[in-house]
């Protein structure tokens, strides 16, 4: 397991997607996957710079674990922000036009699309959100 703990800035996600990455090149990881990671990291990752602390700043840790039967890795954003949970939102009606759509939870049901698994809880006074994509 490795983990990074970060200050929660839009600046910062190239820093965690490239320490992510680091960990996808150890095994192997397939190009179409890492993207699929990359994305989920720029959007799982940019909420919590632009929502846990808003309006201050504070830290984030992203914890990378790789697991066997299946080979996958296991991602976790950690917290100290308000307490939110992602998941809780409804998906948003893809059958309508960008138009017609309210504004916000696309990039979330994207994750969740791309993913295998997604999960979150609330604990400690942190916010713990983790995914899981297979290899």
């Amino acid at each position: 397991m490795k983990e990074l703990t970060i200050d929660a800035t839009v600046e910062n996600i190239l820093q965690v997607t490239s320490f992510v990455d680091e960990q996808l090149d150890s095994f192997g990881c397939s190009g179409k996957a890492k993207m699929q990671i990359a994305i989920a990291i720029d959007e799982l990752f940019g909420n919590i710079a632009h929502y846990a602390y808003h309006p201050g700043v504070g830290p984030a840790t992203v914890r990378v674990e790789v697991t066997d039967q299946p080979l996958a890795v296991l991602i976790t954003f950690i917290d100290n922000g308000i307490q939110y949970d992602p998941l809780s939102k409804a998906d948003p009606n893809t059958a309508l036009s960008a138009d017609e759509r309210k504004i916000g939870g696309l990039g979330i049901y994207m994750v969740k699309k791309s993913m295998d698994e997604i999960s979150y809880e609330y604990k400690n006074g942190q916010n713990i959100l983790r995914i899981k994509k297979n290899i």
